[in-house]
């Protein structure tokens, strides 16, 4: 055997081992509940209870300023504080308006995702209160598209509120189209990145002519700006004939989760695969990842494969894979010390699976995972707080009620010494 079929097959043998173990972990979701008070959940490494923070309505994501309060967003179009444990009874003046379809609709319908989704803060915010939100920006006849704005936050409003990007990333034709993505996220050089979802078009037909391999749309792409919004003119495909400039890799579904490396600085994503198949990808520039053409999914109605196959030249193949699905959400590294045996690991949350999840890594392959909590509800997000502590947010329960009040909860470490329950 060569040395280049070796590595290709010691490749094909991790990510083997990787969908096994991701199957055999995700298995049913328990019944969604409320911990009890004073419950006590023990890991391998730590053992912590969950203090609840707040209680939202379809909570998506949340930040952190300097000053130590808590910002959340509530997809219907809110942004909230919450400030020295108190969440403030006023949203915060001057978002845009937003297009939400959440309405009527559980939190299993695809309608879900629309409305105000990512709020990050910019590298300098201390000195230059820029923030920046994700949101689906109302269009013609009840459509939307993707866009991101960013405004001034100060006096717990938002001023000078501009869009800086709004994604070219047409609906399969009707407005139930999801799969937005919307997740943002700055690298150390202040590069800003933003996922676009693929709309929910259909993989049907000739794969390589879905809207996600298709270079003149934003469909199922990541795009790499400069803070203002501006086209980095060292992109990949600035210069390329049918070809839009700030698209950084092409060939995602439906990416829910980003994070940078605090080591290596690589860009690490998670993206929804039908039925099967979630994604945890190391994004390079200029990169296709394979939606349609390959992948692990199945077809929601009929249970055959949708891909070509998992594996063809010209496509990048996933580092780690969930099948079957646990709907991945958001995901950080942890670099705190209140769960020092976790440092430098990934977190990631799971919707449908409702999880938060633990992989280690060692350079770019995934070497040990773990189910850390498991049937809380629909877990959308997880942050590592000023305090070193880890927050995570639960966005409906199995009941699915729409306008119902969800919580934020924080992990609070447990001395082992100290642990009366197992989870």
């Amino acid at each position: 055997m060569s040395t280049i079929s070796r590595a290709s097959f010691r490749r094909s043998l991790s990510l083997l081992l990787a969908v096994v173990t991701a199957s055999a972990l995700a298995g049913p979701a328990a019944r969604a509940q409320a911990p009890a008070p004073g419950q006590v959940f023990r890991t391998s490494q730590h053992d912590f209870r969950l203090d609840v923070v707040a209680e939202l309505i379809h909570p998506h994501s949340m930040a952190f300023t300097p000053e130590g309060d808590m910002l959340i967003t509530e997809r219907p179009g809110r942004l909230r504080i919450v400030r020295q444990g108190t969440l403030l009874p006023t949203p915060v003046a001057g978002i845009p308006d937003v297009l939400f379809l959440g309405n009527g609709a559980t939190a299993q319908d695809g309608r879900e995702q629309a409305g105000l989704r990512d709020v990050v803060l910019h590298p300098n915010f201390a000195t230059n209160r820029l923030l920046y939100l994700s949101y689906v920006k109302p269009g013609p006849n009840g459509y939307g598209n993707l866009a991101v704005a960013r405004g001034r936050f100060e006096n717990d409003r938002l001023s000078n509120v501009q869009d800086i990007f709004q994604a070219n990333a047409s609906g399969n034709g009707t407005n139930r189209s999801s799969m937005w993505g919307g997740r943002i996220a700055f690298d150390k050089d202040g590069f800003l990145f933003v996922t676009l979802g693929d709309r929910q078009w259909p993989a049907v037909a000739d794969l390589n002519r879905h809207p996600a391999q298709d270079l003149l749309t934003h469909n199922g792409k990541t795009v790499r700006l400069h803070d203002d919004g501006r086209v980095p003119k060292d992109n990949p495909f600035v210069g390329t004939p049918h070809a839009l400039p700030e698209i950084w890799s092409l060939g995602h579904r439906n990416a829910q989760g980003m994070a940078f490396h605090p080591t290596t600085g690589d860009l690490w994503q998670n993206e929804h695969g039908p039925q099967g198949g979630d994604e945890l990808n190391v994004i390079t520039p200029g990169m296709n990842y394979g939606w349609p053409v390959i992948g692990y999914g199945m077809n929601y109605t009929t249970g055959l494969a949708i891909h070509e196959g998992t594996h063809k030249q010209g496509f990048t193949p996933p580092a780690y894979v969930w099948v079957p699905s646990i709907g991945v959400s958001g995901m950080i590294f942890y670099g705190g010390d209140r769960f020092s045996g976790w440092k430098g690991d990934m977190l990631v949350g799971g919707m449908s699976g409702q999880r938060l999840m633990r992989l280690r890594l060692k350079a770019r392959v995934v070497v040990a995972d773990e189910i850390l909590l498991q049937g809380l509800g629909r877990m959308r997000e997880v942050q590592q707080g000023p305090d070193g502590a880890v927050y995570v947010m639960i966005d409906a329960n199995v009941r699915g009620v729409d306008g119902e009040a969800t919580p934020v909860y924080r992990l609070v470490p447990v001395p082992r010494a100290a642990t009366t329950a197992r989870r």
